[in-house]
């Protein structure tokens, strides 16, 4: 059984407990967003507000006051109001009751600050509530998705913070090692009934039209991360049994993925062997053996005209009956411009919707002839 639970004691102690080891997290990786979801990969039954509350080393009461704090104490918020939005995030029903969007901005600003409430780490407010999504108002999930998707230029880090000097404009933080990136846009793909249909792509334009566009290791990482995103973003828990990879390149995504969003999951592999008019499976591909009717995350660096995932969603679902497949996708070709607005505009469409994946996630749009990985990975 993936995660820990851990019921013993008085809800405070076990609240204790879990702020410990959330700060602990907190420590190795320096991050508020990555110590959470290890957190609620150990401990699968707390929801994202807790698990980013416990990170930062805080109570229910604790965290009212930071809160108030970051709207410049214009609001006088309690402990219950956090304990009334973390209950309707933890349990489905008439228990508790959501938080607004506006309260999701300032809860944002304030777990950014880290257990010490001096970090400036920026945190989506989608993600605090990424498993009960689709139970938000419509129109907080409208606002969500707009907040997502928009690109101002500028935008303060605490949104709600009292006014004062003008803050510096944010921009994305892409490492100089990448390669050149297109602006990022919104793209409506299939997804899971009531989820979040819209994925944050960007484009990776080829400065050399006619040659495969050659990726490095950081560019690699800027798409993982890209997926995982999505992933978090997609308006509900995603909890899953596998993930498995297409060739070396999607095996080193899905090794990426199952340790990084899903608490380690275990790992499979497909070796393709394809010729002009088949695709056949290398005998060194590996199945790992999965329960009944599993959750799957398959991934592939590329989509371009092959039909290669439905060739392997049909095997997956000869292999595990049952199995509900996610699909997450590296590099998608178009058939024109590159910032495109309809799912139909790529190349692989036709072959994604067929394949009647569970969910689609894709991190950036290519030009032909494609994509090189790193090491000329196959």
């Amino acid at each position: 059984m993936r995660g820990q639970r851990s019921n013993t004691g008085s809800p405070q102690a076990r609240g204790r407990k879990l702020a410990r080891i959330g700060k602990q997290f907190w420590e190795e990786s320096g991050s508020v967003k990555k110590a959470a979801i290890e957190l609620m990969n150990q401990h699968p039954d707390i929801c994202s507000l807790q698990a980013h509350r416990y990170v930062c080393g805080l109570s229910q009461d604790q965290a009212a006051v930071r809160y108030n704090s970051v709207t410049g104490h214009q609001t006088s918020l309690g402990g219950t109001s956090v304990n009334a939005w973390e209950t309707w995030a933890r349990e489905r029903g008439s228990a508790g009751s959501p938080p607004s969007f506006a309260s999701l901005l300032i809860l944002a600003a304030a777990y950014g600050g880290g257990p010490t409430g001096t970090a400036e780490e920026s945190i989506s407010p989608s993600d605090l509530v990424a498993e009960a999504y689709e139970r938000l108002a419509v129109e907080d999930q409208l606002a969500l998705k707009r907040f997502t998707t928009a690109k101002p230029a500028s935008r303060a880090e605490h949104p709600l913070a009292p006014t004062g000097p003008p803050a510096e404009p944010r921009t994305r933080k892409i490492p100089a090692e990448v390669n050149n990136v297109g602006p990022d846009f919104g793209l409506a793909v299939p997804t899971v009934e009531y989820g979040n249909p819209v994925r944050l792509v960007y484009s990776l334009p080829n400065p050399e039209p006619g040659e495969l566009l050659n990726l490095t290791w950081a560019s690699f990482g800027y798409g993982i991360e890209r997926l995982i995103h999505q992933i978090k973003n997609i308006g509900r828990r995603t909890d899953v049994d596998a993930c498995f990879g297409i060739n070396e390149a999607g095996l080193v995504m899905a090794t990426f993925l199952a340790s990084a969003q899903f608490g380690r999951c275990p790992i499979g592999y497909f070796k393709c062997s394809k010729s002009r008019d088949f695709i056949a499976l290398d005998k060194a591909s590996m199945n790992p053996e999965l329960p009944e009717s599993p959750t799957i995350v398959l991934c592939d660096f590329e989509v371009k005209h092959a039909d290669v995932v439905g060739f392997i969603s049909r095997e997956i679902r000869s292999r595990y009956p049952g199995a509900e497949i996610y699909f997450a996708v590296f590099g998608a070709m178009t058939k024109g411009k590159l910032e495109v607005s309809d799912f139909d505009d790529l190349t692989g469409a036709s072959i994604m919707r067929a394949a009647n994946f569970k969910a689609v996630f894709v991190a950036a749009t290519m030009s032909p002839p494609g994509i090189e990985p790193p090491l000329e990975l196959r």
